[in-house]
């Protein structure tokens, strides 16, 4: 997604610079190896105006530092999550994350049980099986693309698992997933982008209707079905927030812990020492996670619009505007001790990987059981294992994941 216009950096830096944030941020290479290129945002223009997200020439903001993402997350009434920020071809908001308070806490209060730590916790057993089916289907040979042979089919089972949904219905939402976050076409062309996801967001509504029509008939023990049964407020949920409901939870439940999964091996696959030491002290996993979370955050951005007028680091922003906030940059900040270094003994890791305030991300619990036993299982029973010879590895940016991870043991 490179090939966006100049930016003005404001707080450092003068518009003779021609330095391109966005350009920077959405680049091949900063999705390859992110940190010093967060750092050169921040350094140059902490708040940059700029094009937006989506490629588009709307006003637009980029924030960097920790201080501004963190108070911009915090603070929905002037940074709102509402449609407005973003339009990825949905055809309802996608609740909870494109409502704001004091409407949100309705939802949250719902939806929020469905992904308690007490709830995970009953998955744990069956994620574990499911991880050491997957292994088993390669461990004999030696190598595996860790992208289509475990990061992809292990969160996206447990998702179809969850919901109460056939497997093979996968290929169908993973087409619908990277037609909606990474459409193949020239990243230059963002109205040919928005037309296919427009064509997927239907196709979307389309089969969640009759999902949530069949379980409105026919009720049983899964998610998506507990959901349609739920109360909100003291009523049931109308079709149309059942439906932004689910195109959220779709969206959320195949990409972004395989994009996670793939940046940690490929990371670990990398840095032996680091493999070595979760081998040797699989207790540091949980650190390991969080870590990594924060190093090779696989959401990079998230959008927002602001609603009333702001002034940031001396630049005013006005209602209308669109907010790319970079979550990944912030993570590199100086908030951190020694923000490159890659410390799985971390302590007060306040990373951002998960967002902050209101809009904190609703299934953290479940991403983080799973990277957990996905990390556990993959090193107890492949404790040694690298990139294949002759790989070079890309990532997509923006939420990051690998085109293809081979590895060999």
């Amino acid at each position: 997604m490179s090939g966006y216009g100049t930016g003005t950096p404001t707080s450092t830096g003068s518009p003779e610079d021609a330095f391109d944030p966005m350009g920077v941020l959405f680049s091949m290479e900063a999705a390859a190896d992110p940190l010093p290129h967060y750092a050169a945002i921040r350094d140059r223009c902490p708040v940059a105006q700029t094009r937006s997200m989506m490629g588009d020439a709307a006003d637009n903001w980029l924030l960097s530092t920790y201080e501004d993402v963190m108070w911009a997350l915090r603070h929905p009434e002037v940074f709102s999550s509402s449609p407005d920020a973003v339009n990825i071809g949905q055809e309802h908001n996608l609740i909870p994350l494109q409502v704001d308070p004091p409407d949100h806490a309705k939802y949250r209060r719902t939806l929020d049980p469905e992904f308690s730590p007490k709830r995970m916790a009953a998955l744990e057993d069956d994620v574990r099986a499911l991880v050491g089916e997957i292994i088993d289907r390669f461990v004999a040979n030696g190598s595996c693309d860790f992208h289509e042979d475990f990061a992809t089919p292990m969160p996206s089972t447990v998702f179809l698992r969850l919901m109460g949904m056939p497997q093979s219905d996968l290929p169908q939402f993973l087409e619908w997933r990277d037609n909606t976050i990474r459409p193949d076409l020239d990243p230059n062309d963002p109205d040919s982008a928005q037309k296919i996801r427009e064509a997927t967001g239907k196709a979307i509504t389309k089969y969640f209707e009759n999902a949530i029509a069949l379980r409105r008939a026919t009720p049983d023990d899964n998610l998506l079905s507990r959901i349609v049964h739920a109360q909100v407020d003291g009523r049931s949920f109308t079709d149309d927030e059942l439906l932004g409901i689910c195109h959220l939870m779709l969206l959320a439940g195949l990409d972004t812990v395989t994009a996670t999964l793939d940046c940690m091996i490929a990371y670990l696959a990398q840095h032996p020492d680091q493999r070595q030491l979760l081998v040797d002290h699989p207790e540091l996993i949980d650190g390991a996670i969080e870590e990594m979370l924060r190093t090779e955050t696989p959401v990079t951005v998230v959008a927002r619009v602001v609603k009333q007028e702001h002034v940031m680091r001396g630049c005013a922003l006005k209602p209308g505007d669109g907010v790319t906030i970079g979550i990944g940059a912030a993570n590199g900040d100086a908030e951190f001790v020694d923000p490159h270094k890659v410390d799985f003994r971390r302590e007060g890791n306040r990373h951002l990987a998960f967002g902050a305030g209101p809009h904190r991300c609703l299934g953290s619990h479940l991403a983080r059981m799973e990277l957990r036993i996905a990390l556990e299982e993959f090193h107890r029973r492949i404790p040694e294992y690298s990139i294949a010879d002759g790989t070079t590895l890309m990532y997509s940016p923006a939420i990051r994941q690998t085109f293809g991870l081979p590895l060999q043991w």
